[in-house]
């Protein structure tokens, strides 16, 4: 399907005339580095080839319409920009709509309305970050439409401002950052302490990056993530008393281990721990991949699914399933889940020859033991957000 075409005929249709513009922006998947971008440390994601399509026109007046085709059974969603409320029953428009907002909070007047269609690629509530997807889309739509000339790092850290504060998810700022910054053929190097970043070129040649989807729905906000960042940081501030330190992703594990005793709570030293050690493999995980050592990459991949189950307790027996599945099959590299857990996906990196009998034989174990079948996305490393031609 066309998805350009199809979007642009309902534009008309919905709208009565035709879009001005028209806009991608992807998804992400995260090889390595879960749980530590708002621990300080290091994240290693890459924008995928999933992601969100906006087609858009600007008004003349202050109304905005949105219309998604993935929810046509909610219709078309009507607001004024004198109103940018959170409101429960505009669902999925209130991440766009919490853009303007704060792109007006920022001081980039959004003078007048617009009309915009948008459609999904990524499944919703996967992990794949379809919110900072819609997002950063927004973002970048505005930018274009008012000509704000705002570069691309602080519309990022808009749009993790929009997600803390209008959606209320305490979220660090790897998904948006890897949507607005990604770069083909690149996964991006991101320390979250100051945001400083390299682009790792991956080149994996005769593999494919694979995404398994649990298809168990996840809603971030109502899942344990919030309850996760409250023990780090219980645990950190312990160690503070006698650590000068603003962050858990500035310990070795050695300095980790030699303090530990001051964390009282047993619990936060879990939760800890995965925070340091899993930072340490991301930064080994890169060193590997550049050597062109796949094969430690991929092990340390498995290393980091472990210490999530274990340590981090986000996993549960979808995830689980899926990642011991993959690792008992021919042609893969490593596999662990991805995003925030309880539910959403696994990313493997399986030799371009497996991938048929990969899925075949997952699928088949999966869907015995869980009750249901999972889905499967190959996906290619792409460019961030940004309009179409």
């Amino acid at each position: 399907m066309d998805v350009i075409a199809e979007l642009t005929k309902d534009f008309e249709t919905l709208f009565g005339k035709k879009p001005e513009q028209k806009f991608f922006s992807p998804g992400r998947v995260n090889l390595i580095g879960e749980h530590t971008d708002y621990n300080g440390g290091h994240v290693f994601p890459c924008a995928i080839s999933l992601g969100t399509y906006g087609l858009v026109s600007k008004r003349s007046d202050k109304k905005v319409r949105m219309y998604s085709s993935n929810f046509k059974d909610i219709g078309m969603i009507e607001f004024d920009l004198s109103d940018l409320r959170y409101t429960e029953k505009h669902n999925w428009a209130n991440y766009p709509k919490g853009v303007i907002d704060t792109f007006n909070k920022n001081g980039f007047d959004v003078t007048s309305g617009l009309d915009l269609i948008v459609y999904g690629t990524l499944p919703n509530g996967a992990g794949l970050s379809s919110s900072a997807s819609i997002e950063v889309l927004m973002a970048v739509i505005l930018n274009t439409l008012f000509q704000f000339n705002i570069d691309m790092i602080q519309m990022v850290k808009m749009c993790q401002q929009t997600e803390n504060q209008f959606i209320g998810v305490n979220c660090g700022i790897m998904d948006q950052f890897a949507v607005g910054m990604g770069k083909e053929n690149c996964a991006i190097m991101l320390d979250c302490n100051n945001l400083s970043y390299r682009y790792s070129k991956i080149a994996m040649d005769g593999y494919k990056i694979v995404i398994s989807n649990t298809n168990k729905r996840r809603g971030l906000g109502d899942s344990k993530y919030n309850e996760r960042r409250a023990e780090c940081e219980r645990a950190l501030k312990d160690l503070q008393t006698k650590l000068s330190i603003r962050s858990l992703g500035e310990l070795t594990e050695a300095e980790f281990e030699a303090n530990k005793n001051l964390i009282t709570h047993t619990v936060d030293v879990k939760r800890a721990r995965h925070a340091v050690y899993e930072n340490q493999r991301t930064l080994n995980a890169v060193k590997a991949l550049e050597e062109n050592d796949l094969k430690q990459f991929g092990k340390l991949m498995n290393d980091s699914h472990v210490s999530l189950r274990d340590l981090y307790e986000v996993t549960g027996i979808e995830l689980d399933t899926l990642a011991q599945m993959a690792w008992e099959q021919k042609g893969v590299v490593g596999s662990r889940m991805t995003g925030a857990g309880f539910g959403g996906c696994t990313v493997s990196i399986v030799a371009e020859n497996d991938v048929e009998a990969f899925i075949e034989n997952i699928t088949k174990v999966y869907t015995e033991k869980i009750g249901y079948a999972p889905s499967f996305y190959v996906a290619n490393i792409v460019n961030g957000a940004g309009k179409l031609k």
